[in-house]
């Protein structure tokens, strides 16, 4: 159980949203009078009663009671326009700063750096911005407003019930005690369960989006019904834990009807009394017992809006833990600019790394490489050798722990990311493609290429032909991860969106690594002309794609074993001679079984 300053603060993070709010300082200033007027409204309707009792029927004076009506009408048609431009206004305003909040939300999950996504789950972070604002957006769309407007009524309901019966108000003040108890008691616990059930919530929405983007894995295993069962243990988890908190808003609710309707049945008997007595008009006990509804009913409202603000507030915490997390990358105060044009010469010096998860083996260990303007050079080694994780670095999707990393002889840390990367294409060994058309894939790097130069990229990439003969060309859409191309299509698409990057540093994966032999040779021929005056990394699993450039660089461990051409590492590196002996020598056997 929280302790109560713990749940102070927690309430007190809901405050954290005010600064959304203050661009649309005139829809709230509308929003509070037109919340006043409408108030003020209802609590004219209980005068109204009073007259119509004691000024029309009471001496029986039609004239008196068509006038009473007339007024009272006249108060519920101005209280209803008043209500129409509360309602317009506050709902238009919950939509508007719930949309800013994803945008915002959203906007700083980009910044965060890939070691962030190894603690937080993307589905995770999809259940926060989608359902955690969802809850948001009926606190500031409707509660919050139904809160004001309750605690205006009530306060107002007090005041005009102290000017009916001083004893009567004060049974009513002695009981609000009674209604506030059980909600400050219940209301922390309901915060508290509310946010367990948001956790929950994420955690199914991370299990949901895990299963659905390898459905081909769960189904090759046929995996599917242990993967519902797993689904129905997080599903039944979600279910238990709202139940526990409906459970405890509906105990507070049932409480607080219970204390306010037995009050106001005490009020009605201790009132007729006072009728009977002579000591008020029926007119004036039919306004009191109005107002006390009013008061009770605004009462009950509060302590329901309590409950949304419970879990608003724990939805408010999850949201909050995205803003405040401060992205790895350090942006520096005074970023450095790059000459132009930017030549493409790359250093590392002395490069130490570690991996946030890994502490205790290097990734990279005194790495050093100095790769010229214009070169193209190899990663080669083993799994594990660190090869990506020169591309990580590069990017700078992390940061060494020691050492140094330049581009153009200016330290990358002393650039903006994006300054950065927007000198380098990279084309990854397995192609990301996203679930929009062809034209939108290619230009993802540029968006403002022209169609002609989109066409180009991809008839460089050896792509234009499938794309041609797709119904739509151009406007083809590929369906989610590019799931309607086949392993090749995807590379290739990828390619075609570095050529259309056109950047003077290429980092190339494997970049062939998918492709059946023809398309490979025609694919090898578009990269040899596309790295020609630029500078490329290129990493290798397969030797026989790297022979030709112009030195190689050997890894094991994270650290530079040795560099060279092809011909030289295998004759001088024992290492190199025998990754060299088992590809090629595997390449050469189904020709010597043919033969």
């Amino acid at each position: 159980m929280p302790t109560p300053q713990r749940d102070k603060g927690d309430l007190r993070q809901l405050l954290q949203l005010t600064a959304l709010l203050k661009p649309y300082k005139t829809i709230i200033v509308i929003a509070m009078l037109s919340l006043l007027v409408a108030a003020g409204g209802v609590l004219l309707l209980g005068q109204g009663l009073r007259a119509v009792i004691d000024q029309g029927l009471a001496p029986a004076d039609p004239q008196q009671l068509n006038t009473a009506m007339l007024g009272f009408i006249a108060v519920v048609l101005v209280m209803a326009i008043a209500t129409y431009v509360r309602f317009f206004c506050v709902s238009w305003l919950g939509e508007r700063v719930i949309a800013d909040l994803r945008r915002k939300v959203f906007g700083h999950l980009l910044t965060l750096s890939p070691q962030f996504y190894e603690t937080m789950r993307t589905g995770e972070a999809v259940s926060r911005l989608s359902s955690d604002t969802t809850i948001l957006e009926t606190v500031v769309g409707s509660s919050l407003s139904m809160a004001l407007r309750s605690g205006v009524m009530m306060i107002g309901g007090l005041v005009l019930l102290m000017f009916t019966s001083i004893k009567l108000t004060l049974i009513v003040l002695l009981g609000v005690p009674l209604v506030m108890g059980p909600i400050l008691i219940f209301g922390r616990k309901v915060r508290k369960l509310a946010k367990d059930a948001q956790d929950k919530l994420g955690d199914a929405s991370a299990f949901i989006d895990e299963s659905l983007h390898e459905i081909r894995t769960v189904q090759a295993n046929v995996a599917e019904a242990h993967t519902q069962n797993a689904f129905n243990q997080f599903v039944e988890a979600v279910f238990n834990s709202a139940k526990a908190r409906i459970r405890a808003r509906a105990l507070l609710i049932a409480g607080v009807i219970f204390l306010v309707f037995g009050a106001i049945g005490f009020i009605l008997w201790t009132g007729g009394h006072d009728v009977i007595s002579g000591n008020i008009s029926a007119g004036e006990l039919s306004a009191f017992v109005f107002y006390a509804v009013i008061v009770a009913s605004a009462v009950g409202t509060i302590s329901e809006v309590i409950g949304d603000l419970q879990r608003a507030a724990g939805a408010t915490e999850r949201l909050l833990q995205i803003l405040n997390t401060e992205p790895v990358i350090r942006i520096p105060a005074q970023p450095q600019s790059l000459s132009q044009p930017v030549r493409g010469e790359l250093q590392f010096s002395n490069v130490q790394f570690f991996y946030p998860s890994r502490a205790d083996v290097p990734a990279l260990d005194q790495f050093t490489l100095h790769i010229k303007p214009g070169e193209r050079v190899a990663l080669v080694g083993p799994s594990g050798a660190g090869k990506t994780t020169v591309f990580q670095l590069l990017m700078r999707f992390y940061d060494p722990q020691a050492g140094r990393i330049a581009i153009d002889g200016i330290a990358i840390d002393e650039l903006l990311p994006q300054t950065l990367r927007e000198q380098m294409a990279l084309v990854p060994q397995d192609p990301v493609i996203f679930a929009t058309t062809v034209r939108e894939n290619v230009r993802f790097a540029r968006p403002d290429a022209s169609d002609a130069e989109v066409v180009e990229a991809l008839r460089a990439a050896y792509a234009l032909e499938f794309v041609e003969k797709m119904p739509d060309g151009l406007d083809s859409q590929l369906g989610e991860r590019g799931v309607k191309l086949s392993g090749g299509q995807r590379q290739r698409l990828a390619i075609a969106r570095a050529i259309l990057a056109d950047r003077p540093v290429l980092l190339l994966d494997e970049a062939t690594s998918a492709l059946d032999a023809e398309s490979e040779r025609q694919v090898q021929l578009a990269l040899d002309h596309l790295m020609k005056g630029r500078t490329s990394l290129v990493i290798a699993h397969r030797l026989a794609t790297v022979r030709h450039v112009d030195r190689i660089v050997l890894m094991d461990n994270g650290k530079l074993l040795a560099q060279g051409t092809h011909d030289e590492l295998v004759a001088d590196n024992p290492l190199y001679a025998r990754l060299a002996a088992l590809q090629f020598l595997t390449a050469e056997k189904p020709e010597a079984a043919t033969a």
